[in-house]
Formats: C-alpha cells, structure tokens, sequence
C-alpha cells in the first residue's frame, strides 16, 4: 500500500495533476461576504509541485469580482488560465476579456497577467479597451483589477480629454 507522499511523488514525476475537478464553481469569502466566484470546467490541481505549484484550466475560466464599497462587480474571462500558488499570479490567455459592469468598461486581448496580491492586470500584448466614450487599441496595459485607472501603451484611436468637452 502506498502512503500520500509516495503518491504525490508519483503524480509530480510524471507530470501529472494531483486532482482533477469538473465543472467547478467556487465561491471566496472573506468575513462571510462573497468577493469572488470562479467557474470553469475543468481544473487541474499541480499544487505538487515542490518548485512552483499551479492550477491549470484547460478549458477556460470565468472569474466575478465583488468590490461590496463600490457596489462595484469585473468579470474577468479567457479559454485557458494557469494560477500560481506561490506567487498568486494568473496567466490568462486566448480571447480574454475583462468587463467592469459599472464602469462600462471592457478590455480585450490574448494575454492578460493578474497579480492577485496587488489587484492589478497588465498585458505586452495587442489590446482593446472599450469605455462609454472611447475605443483604443494599443500593445501594453496596465491596471487595476476593476479597470478604474489603467496606463496604455503604443496606442491608437481617438480620446475625449477634458479640455475637449
């Protein structure tokens, strides 16, 4: 009979998850409030890893975030993600989109990298960013999580300043 440390060995040696979840839908908490929901169909749990453990999901992820100050909610989507453990890092990729539903705020792009601990998003790759008045594309984002302040890069497209109002 093996023990658990022999079996994570196993898994981690041969480059496989340690579990598997189907249709997951997870929902954090922080003092009984909900800040955030995830959901994805499949996510395979890497956290075996001695160096740098992760979840990966290989089918897409969506993930609602609740600001409960702000009245505020961004989902944030992609077809596949990579979550790392330690660093709380998340790699989003193919067709990611970013919504700030009070905002009326939308980003797009190919690759997004949140860092979970700062509440910030940032991409060095194509993207679009849609507001109530603008469309801007460009290569280069940043910004906070909720896109409430946001530094573009390599821009394009037109931009209502205040002193054009």
């Amino acid at each position: 009979m093996n023990n658990p440390k022999e079996v994570r060995d196993f898994l981690a040696d041969r480059n496989l998850p340690i579990a598997v979840g189907k249709n997951i839908r997870h929902s954090y908490r922080d003092s009984g409030v909900v800040t955030s929901k995830l959901i994805t169909p499949i996510l395979n749990d890497y956290t075996n890893r001695k160096k740098h453990p992760f979840n990966e999901f290989p089918q897409g992820i969506k993930i609602i975030t609740f600001d409960a100050t702000k009245g505020d909610s961004t989902t944030v989507t992609g077809n596949y993600a990579l979550t790392f453990t330690n660093t709380k890092i998340s790699d989003i990729r193919d067709d990611v989109v970013i919504v700030n539903h009070s905002g009326d705020t939308k980003l797009e792009t190919n690759q997004l990298y949140w860092d979970q601990k700062e509440k910030v998003v940032f991409t060095e790759d194509g993207f679009r960013l849609t507001t109530a008045t603008d469309t801007i594309t460009g290569f280069g984002f940043e910004s906070l999580q909720d896109l409430s302040k946001w530094v573009a890069k390599d821009i394009t497209g037109e931009i209502i300043t205040k002193e054009d109002l």
